[in-house]
């Protein structure tokens, strides 16, 4: 247990952009707090950033600044390295790479290098004695990571599903709320600093991606398989969905789901319907939400603010108080050499009703060669709805399904999509029963 006599845990900060700067002025400000708790001070040693003489709001007149994160990590003299740089190669995975050969616990909130370089990451550190610690890299301030790895150690957890994406999630509640499209409240998104300039990793689903491949990882015991997630994101969703979806009592949201199947181990993000009584419906705008499905602790919801300087600082430092502690746990939960692999569940095998909107010219025998197509491929509709009436031009018409496999549901799309009677591509999303 830690004394008060104890050395400071000296760390090197890498990366002093937007959560970087949040790390040094919470721990600044909660140095107190934190000591108490430890029982040994947090002291930042060193910092690297692209730019010297940018203001980010803090003191760092006392600490050596080191242009090259890489030389950071190597020559700093600190006992860890917080890694803050992101993306899942170059200097970010080099800082890591050179942190853990020169015998330092490394702190990150950079999911696109755990989902793609994890499993190697944590043997090296392991085979050390080393800690690799994430918890701001899935779901900024929610407790996730531990929450899974220790708070349900005891338990099997079979799936888990959640909100990832804060953008994601600000764009599709205000697509529900105002009935705007697609476009116009991702601009409004951009101008309020919620979406990236580039907002491609966002709304393509990229970013939740990589944050499920990280907790299937943890929840299963298994190596982190980032190629298998299967992603598709929420360009395609309309506002006229939202209208329907309505009637239908679902609410639209992006979601990571990670399951355990007679099939293997199925990771896919995409858009679903989600019926308004559970509880991940009710979970807009900016905020995460993550439910775990264990066999003794049951359902578990963990909700909070999924990013920003606050909730993501929050994270990196209580990872940073847990190794100050000597508190150690598995990168994953498992040691690395026992994380068990699992065939992935593809995505063809999917069984579950789904929501189909269509564009039809309106004419005697369309709603026929529709259903006929379902029918060839065993679908069987559960729901029909139709607007209007617009006699030789187009109508929207929308169904849903009863259970089926996704590998039917996508051979009786492209047939219907072939018909000259169907103006435009079918647009479809999964609904699912939580």
């Amino acid at each position: 247990m830690p004394n008060a006599q104890q050395a400071p845990l000296k760390i090197a900060v890498a990366g002093l952009g937007t959560v970087g700067a949040g790390v040094l002025k919470l721990l600044d400000a909660q140095a107190s707090l934190i000591e108490q708790r430890c029982g040994r001070r947090i002291e930042v040693v060193a910092v690297s950033a692209r730019s010297r003489g940018k203001d980010r709001g803090v003191d760092l007149s006392r600490v050596q600044w080191f242009d090259d994160p890489v030389a950071l990590a190597a020559e700093s003299g600190a006992d860890l390295v917080v890694e803050l740089i992101g993306g899942s190669e170059g200097p970010a995975r080099d800082t890591v790479a050179t942190a853990i050969e020169t015998g330092k616990h490394v702190v990150t909130a950079n999911k696109a290098l755990l989902a793609v370089h994890g499993t190697e990451i944590a043997r090296k550190a392991e085979a050390k004695g080393l800690t690799v610690a994430f918890e701001a890299a899935v779901a900024g301030g929610i407790p996730i990571i531990k929450g899974l790895r220790e708070g349900l150690a005891a338990n099997a957890v079979s799936e888990i599903h959640g909100i990832l994406n804060g953008t994601c999630n600000y764009i599709l509640t205000e697509m529900r709320t105002t009935g705007r499209d697609f476009a116009d409240v991702l601009a409004d998104a951009q101008a309020l600093g919620y979406a990236e300039a580039d907002p491609s990793f966002d709304i393509d689903g990229v970013d939740a991606a990589h944050k499920l491949a990280i907790l299937a990882s943890v929840a299963f015991g298994t190596p982190v398989d980032f190629p298998s997630v299967y992603i598709e994101g929420i360009r395609q969703v309309s506002a006229v969905d939202f209208d329907y979806a309505d009637q239908l009592g679902f609410r639209i949201k992006l979601l990571g789901i990670a399951r355990r199947t007679a099939a293997g181990v199925e990771q896919r993000v995409h858009p679903c319907m989600v019926p308004k009584t559970a509880p991940i419906a009710s979970v807009d705008g900016v905020f995460n939400a993550v439910v775990a499905q264990a066999d003794f602790a049951d359902r578990v919801l963990f909700v909070g603010r999924g990013a920003g300087a606050g909730p993501t600082a929050s994270a990196v430092v209580a990872d940073l108080i847990d190794i100050a502690r000597g508190r150690s746990t598995p990168t994953f939960g498992v040691p690395a050499d026992r994380l068990g692999a699992a065939s992935p569940s593809p995505m063809e095998a999917r069984r579950g009703s789904y929501y189909v909107r269509l564009m039809v010219v309106d004419r005697p025998g369309v709603i026929a060669d529709i259903a006929a197509a379902m029918r060839d491929q065993d679908v069987s509709m559960e729901q029909f709805l139709q607007r209007g009436r617009s006699p030789d031009a187009g109508v929207p018409v929308v169904l849903t399904t009863h259970d089926t496999d996704e590998a039917a549901m996508q051979r009786a799309l492209a047939t219907i999509a072939a018909s000259d009677s169907v103006l435009e591509p079918p647009r479809m999303i999964r609904i699912e029963q939580f």
